[in-house]
């Protein structure tokens, strides 16, 4: 079922667009009328910002959402590094996630898979020293 979306974007704002990259030059209005693959530019990661394993896999599944041309070659990368975190995370919340995750990616949900990723960044922090917010380590 195709469903119609309406965004609202800001003068000089950026959205990605199956791969291709629209700015705006003033505040528009746009509704998409088909299924479309789209990030907002303030969903987009930047290289810069991967600086750790759960940026890394969200910049990963940023990319089979922003670059179809390389779709495949990330979605391979995605699988790789999804093993390797849920092996490496002790915290059962985290490899609970992951697992979700997981299972968005295989049902072409990356979006969604985006924003599950996203929520972790906290948690990750805490198991890596770099936040506040308190995780239960796993027995």
């Amino acid at each position: 079922m195709t469903r119609s979306m309406q965004l609202s974007l800001r003068a000089g704002e950026k959205i990605f667009i199956n791969g291709a990259v629209l700015q705006m030059d003033r505040r528009v209005n746009i509704k998409l009328l088909n299924d479309a693959a789209f990030l907002l530019e303030s969903h987009v990661m930047q290289p810069s910002e991967t600086t750790t394993p759960l940026r890394q896999l969200y910049f990963v599944v940023q990319t089979i959402i922003i670059e179809p041309r390389n779709e495949l070659r990330a979605t391979a990368m995605f699988w790789e590094m999804h093993a390797t975190l849920v092996k490496a995370f002790h915290n059962e919340a985290i490899r609970a996630a992951l697992v979700r995750i997981g299972k968005l990616v295989e049902d072409e949900r990356a979006f969604e898979a985006l924003r599950t990723i996203r929520g972790l960044f906290p948690d990750e922090d805490a198991v890596l020293g770099r936040g506040e917010r308190a995780v239960t380590p796993a027995a």
